[in-house]
């Protein structure tokens, strides 16, 4: 399949794709149903683990307790009881519920942060001279996140794997870096490319997978961004600010030479 693993310096935690799921649900964190909650979060491990993804074993642990926390909650009422007396009275479902409204409150605080910030940046202090200068108006960035990436790729790979025909063996004829290149000239081609255009012409899930990766790995080395434009739109890959369609092939090219100097 691909030459190398996509590594990322920050990568989102248990606890965020917890938050990601809940947000999906519309509930309050004190309401989510975990046995529900469980079944997703499985699902995304899985995928992570089909896209190659280099995620901390963190998740598995988190996955671990939220099958547990599942059993328990199937289990007749009168044997519920005898599990908790064994577990000291203890009950993992709020322990875990406490967790997730802590780390909410701090994610909450960071990105108020982060507006005072970019709310900062527009200030400018009045000078003695007039000086008249242009000043671009700042986009506001929704925000897109790997879960989102991934769960929006987990819709293509159901599509395609309905169509594919699962009896063919033939070998793999895709890389990470010629996915890579038509990226590059896809966006050399034009502003945006939806996401889903990526996938357009992929043929089976490897193909699909390939292509994920070449696009995180540009992600990563921040030659471009994945926006939403508007709420419940579909997303959108466009080159990051400041680069240069030169600079966008030139990432390219150094990503494929490290790529055959590894392999």
């Amino acid at each position: 399949m691909a030459e190398y693993k996509v590594k990322f310096d920050v990568f989102e935690g248990p606890l965020d794709l917890l938050l990601y799921l809940i947000k999906k649900e519309e509930v309050d964190i004190y309401e989510v149903n975990l046995t529900r909650i469980a079944t997703q979060f499985i699902e995304y491990v899985e995928l992570l683990r089909q896209l190659d993804l280099d995620f901390a074993g963190e998740f598995l642990v988190m996955a671990s307790t939220l099958m547990y926390i599942k059993s328990r909650e199937l289990l007749p009422v009168d044997q519920q009881a005898q599990v908790e007396v064994e577990d000291d009275g203890d009950d993992p479902r709020w322990e875990l519920i406490r967790q997730l409204v802590e780390y909410k409150k701090f994610k909450d605080a960071a990105a108020d942060l982060q507006t005072l910030e970019a709310r900062q940046e527009n200030v400018f202090v009045r000078l003695p001279a007039k000086v008249e200068f242009d000043v671009e108006p700042r986009a506001v960035k929704p925000e897109v996140g790997l879960f989102d990436l991934i769960n929006a790729v987990n819709a293509i790979l159901k599509r395609v794997s309905q169509r594919e025909d699962l009896r063919d063996i033939f070998a793999d004829k895709w890389t990470v870096s010629e996915k890579i290149e038509m990226v590059v000239q896809l966006l050399a081609a034009k502003a945006s490319v939806k996401f889903s255009e990526l996938f357009s012409a992929a043929t089976n899930r490897m193909e699909v997978v390939v292509t994920f990766l070449a696009m995180l790995e540009l992600i990563r080395l921040r030659q471009i961004i994945a926006v939403q434009p508007e709420a419940f739109s579909e997303i959108e890959l466009r080159r990051a600010p400041m680069v240069t369609q030169r600079a966008l092939e030139s990432s390219a090219g150094a990503t494929e030479a490290d790529a055959v100097h590894s392999s």
